[in-house]
């Protein structure tokens, strides 16, 4: 893959952000650095004074430990508000719910929800299915509690961004299977959902040359299975591409980079749920790369931005 070559599609307003990432390789010795690394932005003070946040530790999967969550509240929250339950991205091995308390807050604040982000546990010291289950274990906490927490159980959604937004996929699959929890929405941000795409005879030639690379893909995806991917047998509830069966999930958002690793699983996965009668917005942005929001301040990151908000706008309104 000519890097040099594929720098020249990136959008020209990403490339400062993008000489900010090192080129490195995913190992097991990286990880304690991945995972110490402060959030990427800072709260603002006006969105601390118009957002209250709770940590809660609720019980956890059977047989394992409780799970922490972070629950965030407009101030002035008036009535049962709908609910999204985040789960944080770090490709299955890092991140934390807290790192996205500055987006976290201000999306509260104005669209009038609840956000509930999830500690999950990481690979590979906790292989799948143990961050699913945590997740899972969260959204039956929202339901259990809705009352006390001023829920609305028919607005409650996922939403997640690259692992994270796997996990929200395998969630859905995970939720419609069992039945007990019926979701308004997921809402899915490059997500990685394919393990499948490691192993790839014909890769993308101009995606994935930056951020998270296939090297990183395969490290992250090994972590979470518990050995190589691409092999038979892997759960849809580990990776939702592998699900046979898409019918009957939540009405789904879907946005992605046209450079970005995920491209091609993510086109793929939404052109399945569309062929199974589930609605679907689907977002493609061109020159962007994996993680390009984190240049708030580059045009097609406020279009990313604008999209997906107005999405969830939507997908919390009242019936």
């Amino acid at each position: 893959m000519d890097k040099a070559a594929n720098r020249e599609l990136v959008d020209p307003e990403l490339l400062p952000l993008l000489d900010t990432f090192p080129a490195f390789e995913l190992t097991q010795e990286l990880l304690p650095f991945m995972r110490g690394r402060p959030a990427r932005f800072q709260v603002r003070p006006e969105d601390l004074a118009r957002t209250s946040l709770e940590r809660r530790t609720i019980p956890g999967p059977a047989g394992a430990p409780d799970v922490e969550v972070l629950v965030y509240r407009p101030a002035d929250a008036h009535g049962l508000l709908p609910c999204i339950l985040h789960i944080h991205g770090g490709g299955y091995v890092a991140g934390a719910a807290a790192d996205n308390e500055a987006v976290h807050r201000p999306l509260a604040a104005d669209l009038a929800c609840c956000i509930v982000s999830v500690e999950y546990r990481l690979a590979p010291e906790t292989p799948f299915p143990g961050p699913v289950e945590d997740c899972y274990a969260a959204l039956a906490w929202i339901f259990a509690n809705a009352e006390a927490l001023g829920i609305d159980r028919t607005r409650v959604g996922l939403m997640g961004e690259s692992a994270g937004g796997g996990l929200a996929a395998g969630l859905a699959l995970l939720a419609r299977d069992r039945g007990d929890y019926p979701l308004a929405f997921q809402h899915l941000i490059y997500p990685m959902i394919d393990d499948r795409t490691c192993v790839s005879p014909d890769p993308h030639p101009y995606a994935g040359a930056f951020v998270w690379t296939p090297q990183a893909n395969a490290f992250g995806w090994r972590a979470l299975l518990g050995h190589e991917p691409g092999a038979d047998g892997v759960s849809p509830y580990a990776a939702a591409a592998r699900a046979t069966d898409v019918s009957g999930l939540p009405p789904t958002f879907i946005a992605t980079g046209a450079l970005d690793l995920f491209l091609e699983e993510d086109l793929a996965y939404a052109q399945r749920l569309l062929r199974a009668g589930v609605p679907v917005e689907l977002h493609v942005y061109p020159g962007a790369f994996h993680g390009f929001q984190w240049a708030p301040e580059a045009g097609v990151s406020q279009t990313a931005a604008r999209d997906s908000r107005a999405a969830l706008a939507r997908a919390l309104a009242p019936a």
